[in-house]
């Protein structure tokens, strides 16, 4: 079981803790059904065009389905509020002061890739090695990385290997589409909005990437690689 505990310190004290809990093999989310859920979940309301499931085998969205216990615990709670956050993994433990919506987008991060989601699963090989509070760069270079290195496994397998990156602009294209679609359901689903700019943030993120590709600033990772070129 691989094992992330959260724990966020309120200015008065208070403190929420989550333990999230993934399969080793699978990296899916550890837990168990609720006898019903919400109707914001619910496929049939509206759901990502591109989205793999359909509303007869798979009721629930299941990004939705799987952070209904968070919406819960947070969901009236403001984005602003300061907290200190404690993360403990395995190797390590993260410690960061900073605002409730940076640290819920963290969280919120490894649920929406562990959920089962088809298209957030693509990023699977980022939560196996979860950096919690990753800078704009930082998460950038691990994107692309991440991407090369699947083509690696690609080519290894004798599939078609991307190697111009062609492929990964269209990958957060469909990643953005499912975090606005997120964002529209979480709209009904919260009185504040702690919840709701932690996603924002995440899309935030996933704006970047293609943009940094669409203009090719490579220059300042390259500049990294120099022992490699000379």
């Amino acid at each position: 079981m691989l094992t992330f505990d959260y724990k966020f310190i309120f200015e008065d004290q208070s403190e929420k803790k989550i333990r999230v809990q993934l399969d080793e093999e699978t990296l899916n989310l550890v837990e168990e059904d609720l006898p019903e859920y919400p109707e914001w979940t619910n496929l049939a309301c509206s759901k990502h065009p591109h989205c793999k499931h359909n509303g007869e085998t798979m009721h629930q969205c299941p990004v939705g389905k799987s952070l209904v216990g968070l919406i819960e615990n947070f969901g009236n709670k403001q984005s602003y509020e300061k907290v200190k956050v404690m993360i403990e993994t395995e190797e390590r433990t993260f410690v960061q002061d900073t605002t409730l919506q940076r640290g819920l987008s963290s969280l919120i991060g490894i649920y929406m890739v562990a959920s089962g989601c088809p298209l957030l699963g693509k990023l699977k090989p980022m939560v196996r090695h979860h950096l919690p509070f990753a800078t704009i760069e930082e998460t950038i270079y691990r994107v692309i990385s991440m991407y090369l290195l699947a083509q690696f496994f690609r080519e290894k397998q004798g599939k078609k290997p991307d190697w111009e990156l062609a492929h990964l602009v269209s990958m957060y294209d469909d990643i953005q589409g499912v975090n606005k679609n997120l964002c529209d359901k979480l709209l009904s689903a919260t009185t504040k909005d702690a919840s709701l700019n932690a996603v924002i943030i995440l899309n935030n993120f996933a704006n970047m990437v293609p943009f940094s590709i669409d203009d090719d600033a490579f220059e300042e990772i390259e500049q990294l690689f120099k022992a490699y070129l000379e």
